[in-house]
């Protein structure tokens, strides 16, 4: 690739998207326009499908980061790389956080055309039942009495008070150790918290690794954009780390640029217009 292409690549929620999980206009033109001469991706918690939908009228030739960091994918719906949770492991994790009176969400894969689960609980607290909210229609959702673990388990997510989840990460930290990835984080409009569980290597810091070296790029060409302690980890990878003004002050510490616009601001794409 000649050299004076540059990558860009953003977080989606809080970050590239408005809070109405819609792309401007504006951010939309300036996206591709900016694609016709350097390399734009993303890099979110978000599934192929939903990220496909939100983008489909991007410019999009990179490899995309989804799920946390636990796939990367082509555009054209080839898998890059895949960091999974064992059924084994999962099943264990359900029943340690069972201890805590609380069971997780789980997002797998039910076959390698990344056709995607999303298993839920009977047993919900509120900040759950207010995360299916926002899933009332989805096909991938299914309802478990006793949830077990998928044979392909991409992350596991529990939503609940602080003074809940912190307890439980730290217990799963003793038991579990560097078998896997802990990430707490508040929800930030919500009062609520959210713990990601996944492999090891199934964070977006690995896998922007990956991306760089699938893509021969160097990380000091590379800018990324974020709001989340999800964030973070490529932060600290990326030449330039940039911060929307609505992200976390943890995630704005690290940052190399904060920027003065937010999500709904079309803050990256006003940063981007102007490089």
């Amino acid at each position: 690739m000649p050299n004076r292409e540059k990558l860009f690549i953003t977080d989606l929620d809080h970050t590239f998207l408005r809070t109405d999980q819609s792309v401007s206009p504006f951010s939309t033109k300036v996206w591709n326009e900016k694609a016709k001469q350097h390399i734009l991706s993303v890099a979110t918690a978000r599934s192929f499908q939903k990220t496909h939908d939100f983008l489909d009228t991007l410019h999009l030739a990179a490899p995309m980061i989804l799920l946390d960091g636990t796939m990367i994918v082509a555009p054209d719906k080839t898998l890059i790389d895949v960091k999974l949770v064992t059924k084994a492991l999962g099943d264990a994790i359900i029943d340690e956080g069972a201890k805590y009176g609380i069971y997780p969400f789980i997002i797998g894969l039910k076959d390698m055309d990344l056709n995607e689960s999303f298993l839920f609980p009977t047993t919900l607290n509120n900040y759950q039942h207010g995360v299916l909210e926002n899933y009332r229609n989805d096909p991938r959702m299914v309802e478990c009495k006793n949830i077990r673990a998928m044979e392909m388990n991409l992350k596991l997510v529990y939503f609940g008070e602080y003074n809940t989840l912190r307890p439980l990460t730290n217990h799963f930290q003793e038991t579990f150790g560097s078998e896997l990835e802990y990430k707490l984080s508040p929800e930030k409009y919500s009062d609520g918290w959210f713990l990601t569980i996944l492999h090891p290597e199934g964070d977006k810091a690995h896998a922007l690794t990956k991306v760089l070296d699938y893509m021969g790029k160097d990380a000091s060409n590379l800018t990324v954009f974020g709001d989340s302690v999800n964030d973070i980890g490529m932060f600290k990878l990326a030449g330039t780390s940039v911060a929307v003004s609505n992200a976390l002050d943890e995630v704005k510490e690290v940052a190399d640029i904060i920027l003065p616009h937010s999500n709904d601001e079309d803050g990256v794409a006003k940063y981007l217009e102007k490089v």
